[in-house]
């Protein structure tokens, strides 16, 4: 029953050969997390949840976004959420899921604690983004749409062996840390539009520090707790089907597809928005605009009046609107609740409508203008068409530079690309 597990926890365990197109990657999300986190930290549920842990005390262990110190589980809990305060991190669409948000939180604390160089710290969190995806292909689509946030729930596992191959776990313990982060992996979807949402990022990180800790202390859980009649993949309305988890396993990273975010919401939002862009909408020439999407995603970011900048973040008809008004929709600053009771923007939104249709995938959107004029314009995009890694490399330290400033955002990148302590680049949450 337990073959999953295994073949998981030796990948965990085991040696790993990588491309540079893979590693590249890795340190650019790494970039793009640190990035994203920096400009989250002043969020209102960043400081709720800074304030919370650090009116608590204990060891100063690890490093917050926002400045000071804090044990380790704390300090993986507070970087998730503020990571994943603006929905601007990175997202994998094999499983709807986003990876960095719930393991570099997880990877960089106990990195950090036990300093170890980055080198280590990226082929952890790579490792840990990669069992995440693929334990998101395990529990399948049935799980997402039942309510299960995929980053909280996939995303605890991977953050508990990220935490453990930092800590040298062999393949018992990693078979350990994965049963015993089951009976902790949680998240609804039913937080989507609301603080719960990042709130969920920093649980999967917390909750897999925590288990990978009590295992390396000698935690003895049932290991075998993914599978069988009440594991997780059974009581969590898994697919119960390994087959696209494993295919391929420790030859070829899933992770490599990863789709950073170019646009600071969520990203069901993205093609549609890169397709208003092809039509470049200019508002005054709008006389109505058809959307279609996903069926899927229509539970997930088709919030019709969105009353508040978060809100707007989950509306395909308010941020495309937002577009056509000029406002840069790759700026967090963009999303406010002044913006969504803007006249012209809400008359716009009115002439927009959202359209399912089964007929394009989860990653395709497709975009009808009429003109005042008369004239019909078309458009559709894919996340998924394919981008140079050079233009990859691009667009990433871009949006780094625009967060966080050029000068910080070149001196992170080498610190990714040349190596260095962990500990070193922790003390840049802070800025």
């Amino acid at each position: 029953m337990a073959d999953l597990t295994s073949k998981l926890a030796e990948f965990a365990a085991g040696p790993l050969t990588t491309t540079l197109q893979t590693r590249i990657v890795t340190s650019l999300s790494a970039l793009d997390w640190i990035a994203v986190g920096r400009a989250g930290a002043d969020e209102p549920v960043s400081h709720i949840i800074r304030d919370m842990v650090l009116s608590e005390g204990g060891a100063a262990q690890a490093h917050l976004f926002g400045g000071e110190e804090a044990p380790l589980r704390a300090a993986a809990l507070v970087n998730g959420t503020i990571s994943h305060a603006l929905d601007y991190d990175d997202t994998h669409f094999a499983h709807i899921g986003h990876p960095s948000v719930a393991i570099f939180p997880a990877a960089l604390a106990l990195a950090e604690f036990e300093d170890r160089p980055i080198v280590d710290l990226l082929e952890a969190a790579l490792v840990g983004m990669e069992l995440s995806i693929r334990i998101g292909l395990w529990l399948g689509r049935g799980h997402y749409q039942a309510g299960f946030h995929q980053t909280a729930t996939a995303g605890a596992f991977g953050a508990a062996v990220a935490a453990g191959r930092i800590l040298g776990f062999d393949v018992g313990q990693m078979r350990a840390v994965l049963g015993l982060v089951a009976t902790r992996a949680s998240g609804q979807k039913a937080q989507f539009g609301t603080m719960g949402k990042p709130y969920n990022a920093g649980l999967a990180a917390s909750n897999g520090v925590e288990a990978a800790v009590l295992i390396h202390k000698g935690f003895q859980p049932n290991a075998d707790a993914i599978e069988g009649e009440f594991g997780f993949g059974a009581t969590h309305l898994g697919a119960d089907d390994p087959t696209a988890a494993l295919k391929g396993l420790g030859e070829d990273w899933l992770f490599e597809s990863v789709s950073h975010k170019f646009h600071a919401c969520c990203h069901g939002l993205h093609a549609a928005l890169e397709a208003a862009r092809d039509l470049d909408i200019a508002e005054p020439e709008v006389a109505e605009i058809k959307m279609k999407t996903h069926p899927r995603w229509m539970s997930v970011c088709n919030q019709l009046v969105p009353t508040t900048g978060l809100g707007a973040k989950f509306s395909y008809r308010t941020v495309i609107a937002m577009q056509a008004l000029g406002y840069d929709t790759a700026l967090p600053d963009s999303y406010s609740d002044k913006i969504c009771q803007n006249s012209k923007l809400k008359s716009l939104r009115d002439r927009i409508t959202v359209e399912a249709d089964d007929s394009l995938s989860e990653t395709q959107a497709h975009l009808s203008l009429l003109r005042r004029d008369g004239a019909r314009r078309e458009a559709q995009h894919d996340l998924l068409t394919p981008m140079s890694l050079s233009d990859r490399e691009d667009r990433v330290r871009e949006k780094a530079s625009k967060l966080i400033g050029g000068d910080e955002a070149d001196a992170i990148w080498s610190m990714l690309r040349t190596g260095g302590r962990a500990a070193d680049l922790a003390d840049r949450l802070s800025g």
